[in-house]
């Protein structure tokens, strides 16, 4: 049980939406009272996948009412059948999609350096019916889409990249998101660009463009044409709003984000049995999460034993990826679920700890959090 002290102190969590001030929005939804256009590709709609398109450095953006959605329909859009080849290191929307879909997830381990898929293990895992490489951006670190690419060009597989995390992530200036045949995003309330919930397919190909948009308006190509069996995958006047607005403030929330990442790193440099991702050359990070790994023989306590003690302390990090999405039950019984196949996502998955990061973290507040990691060390010694 907490003390009354410990009851007292501003829980922090792994992240915290930013909303404009709330005036800046009244004004935009007199806008929309005005038109009553709420939905369907409406004013607001259609300028924020104009201005996205411009900010992130792609041709197109496609929006959607939410980022499982847009997955789902990236899927069909490419016409993807039988197997495609995954990660288990990722939020279990990502194999949902597939499983919608009525595609089989083969699970591809990671690298220990960046958590994303191993482009050395995918080959193993082609066989004739598989139609896709589904690889996922994590903490939006890039992954290794050259090699992938190169394997899926050999191959004659598509390339889907799960983005949710890679919102203004860049590799030597360009935009990651013009990887592969697709990028999907998230605009979900934990995202560093948030429009509550929301998501978005990115394309450079206009005929790709054109065909997401019929899928996610129920196959509609005009008022009694109907194109494709499609989905009600819009994003609303509202979302769309809030989207606008955040727009304006994503580079210095980024930028937030940054200063906070450096600090972390500065101050848990030196704690044995704490590790983190080390950053890439020539990367343009968005810095969505800070993710630390627990060693629990040299730290004193194992990841759990620590997450638990936070808790106590009103301190809610999150243990991202964990369980693996291989484990579920509905996904666990596939040979390429095994355990003894993921070594690396295994491993990691039970080391992994986000910590609180979002721009109105306070240096106290996170002094609070660097102060609760060294004491744990010296306690579990």
């Amino acid at each position: 049980m907490k003390t009354k002290s410990e009851q007292n102190v501003k829980p922090l969590y792994v992240t915290r939406p930013e909303l404009p001030p709330l005036e800046d929005f009244t004004a935009y939804l007199s806008k929309i009272w005005e038109r009553r256009w709420l939905t369907n590709n409406g004013v607001f709609h259609r300028q924020l996948e104009e201005e996205l398109a411009g900010f992130l450095g792609v041709r197109y953006v496609s929006l959607f009412s939410n980022g499982t959605l847009a997955l789902v329909t990236a899927l069909q859009v490419l016409r993807i059948t039988g197997e495609v080849i995954t990660t288990p290191y990722t939020f279990v929307a990502t194999t949902h999609a597939l499983n919608w879909n009525r595609i089989k997830p083969v699970f591809c381990d990671i690298e220990p350096q960046t958590m994303n898929m191993d482009p050395e293990k995918i080959e193993v895992l082609i066989t004739p019916e598989t139609t896709a490489i589904l690889p996922v951006h994590v903490y939006g670190n890039p992954c290794a889409t050259e090699k992938i690419q190169k394997i899926a060009d050999i191959h004659g597989l598509k390339v889907i990249y799960d983005a949710a995390h890679a919102f203004g992530v860049k590799r030597d200036e360009q935009s990651i998101l013009n990887s592969g045949d697709l990028s999907v995003l998230s605009f979900h309330a934990t995202k560093i660009f948030t429009t509550m919930e929301g998501g978005a397919i990115v394309t450079n190909d206009p005929k790709l463009k054109k065909r997401i948009d019929f899928l996610k308006n129920f196959g509609f190509a005009d008022e009694t044409t109907i194109m494709a069996p499609g989905i009600n995958g819009k994003m609303n006047e509202m979302q769309a709003a809030l989207g606008l607005l955040q727009l304006k403030e994503v580079e210095e929330s980024i930028s937030s984000r940054k200063q906070l990442s450096e600090r972390y790193r500065a101050f848990l440099a030196e704690i044995p049995g704490l590790s983190f991702l080390e950053e890439q050359r020539g990367i343009q990070y968005n810095y969505s999460y800070f993710p630390v790994f627990i060693d629990g023989k040299k730290f004193g306590k194992s990841r759990d034993q620590l997450y638990e003690q936070l808790k106590k302390q009103n301190i809610f990090a999150r243990r991202y990826f964990y369980p693996l999405t291989s484990s579920f039950s509905m996904y666990r019984g596939l040979p390429s679920a095994k355990t003894k196949n993921l070594p690396i996502a295994t491993k990691m998955s039970k080391q992994v700890l986000c910590l609180p990061l979002y721009p109105g973290l306070s240096e106290e507040e996170q002094n609070r959090v660097v102060g609760q990691l060294r004491t744990n060390l010296r306690l579990g010694k």
